[in-house]
């Protein structure tokens, strides 16, 4: 693993100063600056602009509608957006171009393809996911959700839970039982669904900081076209680890920028309200500091894996464990800082859900708290912390499974 960046790189990042300097207005701060509305605007309107400049899907071939752009010149924007304060993306589009867009790239059809990734980088689609339930969360094996072959549709029954902005999308992709007889890992396929149907039924699910950006989502005799397999019928366990590879590995090489941003603004939180000098405050800083340059290492270790080649592997669940366990300290320390005004909040909310504030966030104690509020969540969602050491120890570290009562085939749970 090389630190440095070399002389192309480097190159590429002031060709992207210079384009956030012709897009920006003169006194930008960041989008965290911007409160609830004026924020969701202006990211439609970004994300317009990347659309425009073929820079929203930035690493997609430049045939499906991206730049081309390597890994490493992916992870050069995504620097300087950071220190910009702007977003890569549009508000869903975690799942539309880095899940599910990047998995059709890997494993769809050619059709599919020249179908969906279009609908795609124009907004026509926007996408959510599909996977837990309220049997299987942890247990993703052994998901309930059914889909029967009926001529040239599949019926699908079920429930998914936790789907985040569910709300906000007109497609899901879904994990399917569709053969109860095989080994629950085996009897899996990977669908696309329109959720613009009678059969679909999204419910919000509040959260502890008021919001509901996760939804309950039922199927009932829900439908969608026999070609809307990915991969293999029975074949949907690879596909779904292909993409949580991709939710998991691009996040190593990019979220190291968004921590280390969250704990330079947490260092002037610090100096603003006197407690830099506290002894013990300035070892926890310090902790934290170490971690996120611990993080950025980690972030390089996943972009050296893409630039020669390899498609995210187990290896990424490392990421996912270090970094969602480090949020519940860093947000921890942050109301600590607070002191008495942790008590209640002012100003601000984050303007998201998931991991740190956007840049240029207010150092309020409604965004630290609220980031709080959420950080507790970043352990259980995209894999719990149990989880992700299960796989680090069986498929990393060749450590043996934990038994296991139910290897056999799926059964449908009793009503």
């Amino acid at each position: 693993m090389d630190p440095t960046y070399p002389e192309a790189a480097e190159a590429f990042r002031e060709k992207i100063q210079a384009f956030l300097a012709e897009h920006l207005p003169a006194d930008w701060s960041g989008i965290g600056a911007l409160d609830a509305d004026q924020a969701l605007k202006f990211t439609g309107q970004w994300r317009d602009i990347l659309r425009d400049n073929n820079l929203l899907a930035a690493s997609w071939p430049t045939h499906y509608g991206g730049a081309g752009l390597s890994a490493l010149e992916s992870v050069v924007m995504a620097e300087e957006f950071q220190k910009a304060g702007v977003p890569t993306s549009g508000s869903n589009d975690t799942f539309s171009i880095q899940m599910v867009g990047n998995t059709l790239i890997q494993w769809g059809t050619e059709e599919q393809k020249k179908h969906f990734l279009p609908r795609i980088i124009s907004g026509e689609d926007v996408w959510c996911q599909g996977y837990s339930e309220p049997n299987a969360g942890s247990d993703l094996g052994n998901l309930g959700c059914r889909a029967e072959l009926d001529g040239d549709e599949w019926i699908i029954n079920g429930q998914k839970i936790w789907t985040s902005a569910g709300h906000l999308a007109n497609w899901i992709f879904v994990l399917t039982r569709t053969a109860p007889d095989a080994p629950k890992h085996r009897g899996i396929t990977f669908l696309l669904v329109p959720m613009d149907q009678p059969g679909v039924e999204v419910r919000p699910i509040k959260m502890l900081t008021g919001d509901s950006e996760f939804n309950e989502v039922f199927f009932t005799d829900a439908r969608t076209a026999k070609d809307n397999v990915v991969g293999e019928v029975n074949g949907g366990w690879a596909v779904a680890m292909t993409l949580l590879g991709f939710e998991r590995g691009e996040a190593a090489a990019r979220n190291p920028i968004a921590f280390r941003g969250e704990l330079d603004r947490l260092l002037e939180l610090a100096r603003a309200r006197g407690r830099h000098h506290d002894p013990l405050i300035r070892q926890r800083l310090m902790w934290c500091y170490s971690k996120v340059e611990i993080m950025r290492y980690l972030g390089m270790r996943t972009l050296t894996k893409f630039l020669s080649g390899e498609h995210p592997g187990p290896d990424s669940s490392i990421f996912k464990l270090y970094w969602s366990e480090y949020h519940r300290v860093v947000t921890e320390l942050a109301v600590d800082i607070l002191g008495p005004d942790g008590m209640h909040m002012v100003g601000k909310l984050p303007s998201s859900a998931f991991s740190t504030d956007s840049p240029g966030a207010p150092n309020e104690s409604g965004s630290w708290l609220g980031t709080f509020l959420n950080a507790q969540a970043g352990t259980i969602y995209a894999g719990t912390s149990q989880i992700q050491r299960n796989i680090v120890g069986e498929m990393m570290l060749g450590l043996p499974k934990e038994p296991r009562s139910d290897s056999g085939p799926w059964k449908t749970i009793p009503k």
